[in-house]
């Protein structure tokens, strides 16, 4: 009987049918991105012991935010430089690359492109700085080292 009223209700709303499936598959797709992506990212801890091992820390935030506070030790780049890390980072290439951003979603994007130039241990600081500084971690001030 339930499947009678399926096939009616395929038979009447085609349309609507294909719509649901589309939706329902971009929902599955969005998933499995959030997935993947997630492990790229650490936390503010897991940072902290790459760090101890040599990790390089990039700042991706404005040269005033940055100044305002930062990760200690932490190199600053903006987008256009990210897109030449393969060049500027190339002594790096082997070695753990945090990067992070006020809340980590522009360090996620890049991440990927880091990873595209094959920076394999490249990471995002799960949440940003914002995440850093809500465990109440220590943060440096001043112009530090700019890329």
């Amino acid at each position: 009987m339930f499947t009678d009223h399926l096939s009616q209700y395929i038979h009447l709303h085609p349309w609507l049918v294909v719509a649901t499936a589309v939706v329902a598959l971009l929902a599955v797709l969005v998933e499995i991105r959030s997935r993947t992506e997630s492990f790229a990212s650490v936390s503010p801890q897991e940072a902290i012991q790459l760090m101890n091992r040599g990790a390089l820390t990039v700042d991706l935030r404005s040269p005033e935010q940055y100044s305002a506070g930062h990760l200690t030790g932490a190199r600053r780049m903006d987008g256009g430089q990210i897109l030449q890390a393969e060049e500027l980072l190339k002594k790096h290439k082997q070695k753990p690359i945090i990067v992070y951003c006020n809340s980590g979603s522009l360090a996620a994007a890049a991440v990927r492109q880091l990873r595209e130039q094959g920076f394999e241990q490249a990471v995002n600081l799960r949440g940003g700085i914002s995440a850093w500084r809500a465990e109440h971690l220590p943060v440096e001030k001043g112009a530090g080292s700019n890329a």
